[in-house]
């Protein structure tokens, strides 16, 4: 999960976006994105298997965001975690 803070407002984000996509690195894929409505965050859902993928996307975008990245599971997942015995 990527939670996305806009420096300078929504405007300028989505305007990249529309000229020049998402601009994502090959490997680094896009599920889901959910913005505040006062439209100062986003939170997107994002899948990679390798985190370095992040950062070079991040780095496209760091003049207009901050960034931060937290690994999540699915709740099947994390129930079968949950019930797993500490080691």
């Amino acid at each position: 999960m990527v939670v996305e803070t806009f420096l300078h407002g929504a405007e300028p984000v989505y305007k990249r976006a529309a000229e020049q996509g998402r601009m994502l690195p090959e490997g680094l894929e896009y599920v889901d994105s959910w913005v505040s409505d006062d439209l100062r965050r986003c939170w997107q859902l994002m899948e990679a298997d390798d985190v370095a993928l992040f950062d070079e996307w991040i780095a496209r975008w760091s003049d207009l965001a901050s960034f931060e990245v937290i690994p999540v599971v699915g709740s099947a997942e994390a129930a079968r975690a949950a019930r797993r015995p500490p080691s």
